[in-house]
Parts: C-alpha cells; sequence; structure tokens
C-alpha cells in the first residue's frame, strides 16, 4: 500500500490499540485513532481515510451501527477486527457493508495482508470503473455485456453475468447471500438455494476447481468473494 494512504483506527482497549498502531507505523502506514464509535463517525467525515480498521464492541455505539451510518456517506473499506467469532455477528457486520473480518485474537502478518488486500480492492475498483474489467485471464466487457475466459467468450446466461459483475465490482470483498440476492434478483427473492446453484454453474464455466487459483471463493453459511488473480 502506499505510504500516503491514511488508516482511521477504532478501537477502545489500550492494548490492541497499541499494537495495531505500533504495526501500522513499522510499516510507513498514516493512521489516526478513534476510541468510541461517535468519534469513529466524525473522524471518518473529517479525515477521509482509505481503510477503516473497525472494532465492533464499543463502549457507546456498537460497531455495526457505525459501519451503517458510514455507508450512509461513504463506501471507504471497512475491516472489522472483533472478538465476535460468530457467523450471525460476521454476517451482520458485512450485511451492514463491512469489507472483511478479523477475528481476534490476530497476528501483525494476517492484518498486514488484509490491508494489502483491501488496496487491491481499491485498485480493483477504480478498474472496474472502466469499460472493462480484467482478473487474470478473465475480462468483462460492461459496455458491450460480454465476458471473456483467456480470449475465449463465456456463454453465461443473464442472471450468471449479472452475478459475475456484481462479483467482479467488489473484488476482493465477501459478499454475503444477502446482499447477492437483493442486489440481483430484488429484496422479495431469498432462495439461497437456487443462489448456490447458479454459483455453481458459473465457478465452473470459469474453471473453477481445476488446478488453477479460483476466481470466486465460498464462504460457508455466509457468502461469496471473487480473488484477485494475477
Amino acid at each position: 500500500m502506499s505510504v500516503n494512504s491514511l488508516i482511521l483506527v477504532v478501537e477502545d482497549d489500550p492494548s490492541v490499540r497499541n499494537l495495531i498502531s505500533a504495526t501500522l507505523k513499522a510499516n510507513d502506514y498514516r493512521y489516526v485513532i478513534a476510541e468510541n464509535g461517535e468519534s469513529a463517525v466524525a473522524t471518518a467525515a473529517s479525515h477521509n481515510p482509505d481503510i477503516i480498521l473497525l472494532d465492533l464492541g464499543l463502549p457507546d455505539i456498537d460497531g455495526v451501527e457505525v459501519i451503517k451510518r458510514v455507508r450512509g456517506w461513504s463506501s471507504v473499506p471497512i475491516v472489522v477486527i472483533s472478538a465476535r467469532n460468530e457467523d450471525d455477528d460476521k454476517i451482520s457486520a458485512l450485511d451492514a457493508g463491512a469489507d472483511d473480518y478479523v477475528t481476534k485474537p490476530f497476528s501483525v502478518a494476517e492484518l498486514l495482508a488484509r490491508l494489502r488486500v483491501m488496496q487491491r480492492r481499491i485498485n480493483s475498483f477504480s478498474e472496474s470503473e472502466q469499460s472493462v474489467f480484467s482478473n487474470g485471464k478473465l475480462k468483462i466487457d460492461f459496455a458491450a455485456g460480454c465476458a471473456y475466459l483467456d480470449g475465449d467468450e463465456l456463454h453465461l446466461t443473464p442472471i450468471e453475468y449479472k452475478l459475475l459483475c456484481l462479483l467482479a465490482k467488489n473484488v476482493g470483498k465477501v459478499l454475503t447471500h444477502t446482499y447477492i440476492i437483493q442486489k440481483v434478483w430484488g429484496s422479495n427473492w431469498t432462495d439461497v438455494t437456487s443462489l448456490r446453484v447458479f454459483m455453481a454453474n458459473l465457478r465452473k464455466k470459469l474453471g473453477d476447481g481445476q488446478g488453477a487459483q479460483d476466481y470466486i471463493q465460498t464462504h460457508v453459511g455466509i457468502g461469496y468473494r471473487m480473488n484477485k488473480v494475477d
């Protein structure tokens, strides 16, 4: 990540806060600190950080509420760092708009890796704003409504193409079943089983599971993520 990137650290535990701060400083990141939720929202608005590292268990308002407020006006990547490790907690945070979820205790190496993933996602999002998206051997021509793998056109159904575009525009981000269903089918459609079938067919057409790095990663019980492929 560029040394010019600014990280907002939202953490009320002094020991964890100091660990994160020391890690960022040692790796040439700029950062600002917020020790509660209200301060986090205000700091995000005033400093416009590139990435937010957010604890859920804050002393004033819950971290999920912070995510919802920030998402009201910003798409800044948010990485949750929390001791809550139940799937329901992860799904609530991701549905509210978080981009990733790290469970405490965590290693310094893992934290740095998650930051690199977020930076790649920022770069990929910039690419996806263009008319053509590229990821490894995958190319999507949004203007033409076509997708290609290693130069060969993929024969996708309309739903498969929608799923692929949604994942491509959120590279590196875990999208929950609920989020995908709302974006592709609308809020009144809730058939997760059918979503799994569509996703399995799409992965097969992308060559996932055939030895190379998979484009789409399944997060069991939560949702899916498109990996950044070299």
